[in-house]
Order: C-alpha cells, then structure tokens, then sequence
C-alpha cells in the first residue's frame, strides 16, 4: 500500500501518451473548456451542470481543478488544445479509486478517452499500487461503457433507477477491474486507437 496517494499523484501531474498530454488545467485553457462545457449534448449523461459564463470556467479551474491532485486536462498534442477532463477519486481505506470523465463531443470515437483512461489504469495499479479501479455510467451512454470495456474493466451489474441526474432517475452501469486482472491483461495494448 503507497504511503501517500497524494505524493505520487504530485510527481506524476503530467503524463504524456502518443497522442495526448494528460496535465493540470490552465487559465489559458478557458475558450477549450467553454466548448465542450457548454454544449448539452456533451453533458446530457453527466451531473456537472456545465457553464454558461467565462467567470464559472475560472471558478471551476481554480476551485475545482486545481483543489487535488489527480484531475487531468487531456490536451490533445497535435492542435494543443484542451478536449476534456478525466479525474481519478481515490478512496484509500479500501486501496481503490473511481474515475469519472468528459471528452469534447467533436473528438468521439477517435480512441482518445481509451489512451487516457487506460494511461491512469497504469497509474492507479503500477504506481499507487491500488487494489481496485471502478467507475459507472447511466443506461443510453454505452460509449462511456465502451471505453471501460476497451480498457478491460468488467460490467458487474446494474443499479435501477439507482441516481436522479437533472431531474430523470437514470439506472447506472457499473465496470470494475482489479489489479490482477490488469496485470493479466496487459499483453494487449488496450490505449491503441482501433
């Protein structure tokens, strides 16, 4: 068990895959968070509200963003821009973290959320040698679960109208993955863009 997850979460704030730079958020990431922040269709299976103002992105940036370590902008290296957010919430009594994610709708379906995720997978079991990584999604959002599945995580049940998000009670999907099942996988290179 690592001493101290926030430690290892600080020496490992930027983290670089083939195509993507996963790092803290910028001021001059704004106009790119605005973009995916305001558009309903990138957010219609998320909690977050979203933005509507400049001032709520710097509030979001600098309360939200920059509060703990293990939230990352993922930036995409070719245009340098900002496409999405993805954040790792440890729990470490239980040497597990959930995971929760947004991705700028015009960069769906390009095998950029898989690289990321499958970059913190590595994160969470090689170097904050957790036990276990979950996450969930609500029924009508299987890309969400796509992305889990390609990275190797395991559907393991379904919650019926389990949470009310924006006012609709959504049943949730649950994936999850242990350490060895990671470790048994990694003959395949689950952040390749297929």
């Amino acid at each position: 068990m690592v001493a101290n997850y926030n430690e290892v979460l600080y020496d490992n704030e930027t983290i670089e895959t083939e195509r993507l730079i996963l790092r803290k958020f910028l001021k001059s990431d704004i106009a790119d968070i605005y973009e995916y922040a305001t558009d309903t269709e990138t957010l219609k299976f998320l909690d977050w509200q979203g933005v509507k103002t400049v001032d709520e992105i710097i509030f979001n940036i600098t309360d939200f963003y920059w509060s703990r370590p293990g939230i990352f902008a993922i930036e995409l290296k070719a245009e340098k821009k900002c496409i999405g957010c993805i954040d790792l919430r440890i729990i470490p009594e239980h040497e597990k973290s959930g995971f929760g994610y947004v991705l700028n709708r015009q960069y769906w379906n390009k095998g950029y959320m898989s690289e990321a995720l499958a970059t913190l997978l590595k994160l969470c079991f090689e170097k904050l040698e957790l036990n276990r990584v979950e996450s969930c999604f609500y029924v009508g959002n299987e890309g969400s679960g796509a992305v889990m599945k390609k990275c190797g995580m395991e559907f393991e049940g379904i919650g019926k109208q389990e949470l009310k998000i924006k006012g609709v009670f959504q049943d949730v999907v649950r994936y999850g993955i242990t350490r060895e099942k990671w470790a048994a996988s990694q003959s395949k290179d689950f952040g390749e863009k297929k």
